[in-house]
Order: C-alpha cells, then structure tokens, then sequence
C-alpha cells in the first residue's frame, strides 16, 4: 500500500511554501505544493491532522536538505546553525529519482506514478520518472507475469491507493502482454505501457475523486472528462517530449475509430490495444456508486463483440487473462472461497489457493487447489466473486510461496 511520512512541520519556516503536497494519513489531500505555511496555528491545524507526505517526495525533500546544509558548510557556516536549517521551499529536478533508479516492485511504481500524475504539469523530472517506471514494468512482466496481474488486481479495489494509478498501470500491463500474445514487436508493447502510464494525466486528482464518488459526474466533471484527452497530451508536450505516437496514443486512446484515415503516426491496431485494456480495466474496477463487473462478464465482452477493426485482439485479451485472472476471487465447488494465483492450462481452469472454508472463516494457512485437475470436480470453480465479499487481506508472500512449493512460478 501507498507509504505515507511525516511533514516535518517544526523545520518548515512561517511563510515558506510547500514545495510537496501534504496529506492525511488516510489519503486526503490538506494543501497543494506550493501554498504557504501561514501561522503557527495553521501548523498546529495540519499537525492535529497528522499531516504526511509520499515516500517519494520525502526522498526528494530530504535530498535537497542536504544539499542546502552541503552548501552551508563550505560557505563556513557553523555547525549549530546548519543543523536548525529550516525546509526548502524548493526541490530540484536532480532531487527526484532518476529515470533508470526506480527500483521495488508494482506497489512502489504506483506510489511513483500516483505522486506524478497528481502533480501533472508541475512534475519534477517527470521523463526520467517516466522511463524507469517504463523500464521496471517491462522488467517485472517479462520476469513473472501471473505475480504482475496479481498485485495490480488486487491493488484495483484498494481506492485509497490512487485509482488513477493503479488503472494505468493495470491497463498498460494488460494491453503490453496481449501486444506480446500477439507478436508484436517489442517497441508496440513499451508504447502500450507507456501511453497508459499518461492518458488520464489531464484528469489525474478528478479520477480519483469520481471513483469514490456516490452521484453521477456533475457538468463540470463532464466537461473535464471529455477534454481530459488533448489536456493530457498538452501536458506531455510541456514535459518536453516529441513523441508523436504517444501524442496520437493519448489523444485517441478513447475514439480510436476516428484516427481511421487521417495521417497517424500510429498503428491503429496499438490504439484499439489501448482502448480496450483501458475500458476492461474500468469495467472491473469497483465504484462507491457501482460494483465491479466479474471477470466472466468481462471476458464474455471481449467475446462476444461485433467489431472486425478488433476482431484479432479481443480473443488475444481474453487469452491473456482467462476467465479468472490472478489476484481476482472465486468460490470452488466445494464453497471454499479462493484467491486465483496463476492461470491454468485453460482459461477455466486457473491455479488458486483457498483463503476461507465452506462456511466463510478464515484459513491461517492457505490450501493450494488445481481447479482444473482430473478426479477432483469439488475443487472446480463454481463462479467468479467481486472482492467486495472478500473481507480478509491476502498475504502476498503466502501466495508466492505457495507457488513456488507447488512448482507453478517461474
């Protein structure tokens, strides 16, 4: 989950802007970068909120502290008063990790997007950011792909993650391994990744917002929804790229049928990727206004579609997945309730490890099940279940233990 530190309020001068965004221990936003500490009661008011930032951007801060206390020292100043140095108002670009440094696993590269995309125009460094988190995603797909679908799906139902976040990368990495299911060539599927990674940074924070929201999107949400696309692409030609692929990617990623005979710098085929990884990815998010879509149903989507412009990358999606995806929940014909861990042989049949018994508690040590094993028809799956009745946190590590001990990772 999403790492919160502390502000380090005491060292912050009155007056001072935040050069970082400052948040509630449980994900609402106080005050943006670049508003003013105004008083000592307006420290006092963010302190009783126990006001926090991301681990990336306390990284960042702490790095150009040091740098400030650097200067200081060979300017001759003494140590006392370079160690009551107050907070900069400032974080460099060379402050942030650079591209090729990020490094962990998917929950860490949402932290980084997430922090990105919120911060959109005003990012810090955000092609370097970029490229690694490219980079590492390409890297964690190719080495596991099951362990990939399983953090990222589980990750979908968790809101206060930053859906933004989680919906891009769950969208790129679904569209990049059906462009690899496909063949294509290697720069298709970094393109995929990398056009979903941005094609919502226009409308980053209201994403978030519209997923926990109840009502219906009010006018002005309607209207930043259906210019959230040509706002993201101006956003990514002030981060100084020219990348005219990804420009028609983003643009394009929810009409890809309107590119059709104008000059593209794009193959449509990697458009209607995008579109349909994306519009998957939505259909199986839970809303606080809708619930989810199963895997089944979605998988029945992909299916069961009349377009000929997808006919070739709908079954090749739904391949990829299987009718159960890993980190996605399903009760067995015996009532056990289970977390699917692999896909199997076929898109029925998937690897799971059973979490909770026939009568709905809570089994401390998982129970490995081949849905799909001969001789054993208890253990089949009986339906698809939305994480909304799943009231236990899965333990990752279990999970790839559990995989390894049963001869079904990498």
């Amino acid at each position: 989950m999403l790492v919160y530190l502390p502000v380090p309020l005491e060292r912050v001068q009155l007056g001072a802007a935040f050069p970082v965004d400052v948040w509630s221990p449980d994900g609402r936003l106080l005050l943006r970068r670049g508003q003013v500490l105004q008083s000592t009661a307006h420290r006092d008011m963010l302190a009783s909120h126990q006001a926090c930032m991301t681990e990336t951007d306390a990284q960042a801060w702490q790095k150009s502290l040091e740098r400030a206390m650097r200067q200081q020292r060979a300017r001759g100043v003494e140590m006392a008063q370079i160690a009551n140095t107050h907070m900069p108002s400032e974080i460099l670009d060379s402050d942030y990790l650079e591209g090729r440094a990020v490094d962990g696993g998917w929950l860490d590269l949402q932290e980084i997007l997430r922090g990105l995309l919120y911060q959109g125009a005003d990012a810090n460094a955000p092609l370097a950011r970029l490229e690694g988190i490219e980079l590492k995603a390409l890297s964690l797909l190719a080495g596991d792909p099951d362990d990939s679908l399983f953090v990222l799906f589980q990750a979908l139902p968790e809101l206060s993650l930053g859906y933004c976040a989680t919906h891009a990368l769950l969208s790129g990495a679904v569209a990049a391994l059906t462009a690899n299911k496909l063949s294509l060539p290697n720069d298709s599927q970094a393109l995929l990744l990398r056009s979903a990674l941005v094609m919502n940074i226009g409308m980053a924070r209201p994403q978030d917002t519209l997923a926990r929201q109840q009502r219906p999107p009010n006018a002005q949400q309607k209207q930043l929804i259906e210019l959230h696309a040509p706002t993201s692409v101006e956003i990514l030609r002030g981060f100084g790229t020219a990348d005219d692929a990804l420009f028609d990617m983003v643009h394009w990623h929810h009409l890809p049928d309107l590119l059709a005979g104008k000059e593209a710098a794009v193959a449509i085929d990697n458009l209607h990727l995008l579109n349909l990884a994306d519009v998957l990815v939505a259909k199986m998010s839970p809303r606080t206004s809708r619930a989810a879509m199963t895997s089944v149903g979605v998988a029945k989507w992909l299916l069961m579609q009349n377009s000929p412009s997808t006919a070739v990358l709908r079954p090749a999606m739904a391949s990829v997945l299987g009718f159960y995806p890993p980190g996605t929940y399903v009760q067995l014909q015996n009532g056990e309730i289970a977390v699917v861990i692999q896909r199997g042989l076929r898109a029925n049949t998937p690897h799971v490890a059973s979490i909770m018994n026939a009568n709905g508690m809570a089994l401390s040590k998982y129970v490995y099940r081949d849905t799909g094993a001969a001789g054993n028809p208890l253990f089949a799956v009986r339906a698809p279940l939305p994480s909304s009745a799943v009231h236990i946190r899965v333990s990752l590590e279990k999970v790839r233990r559990m995989r390894q001990q049963h001869g079904i990772s990498p």
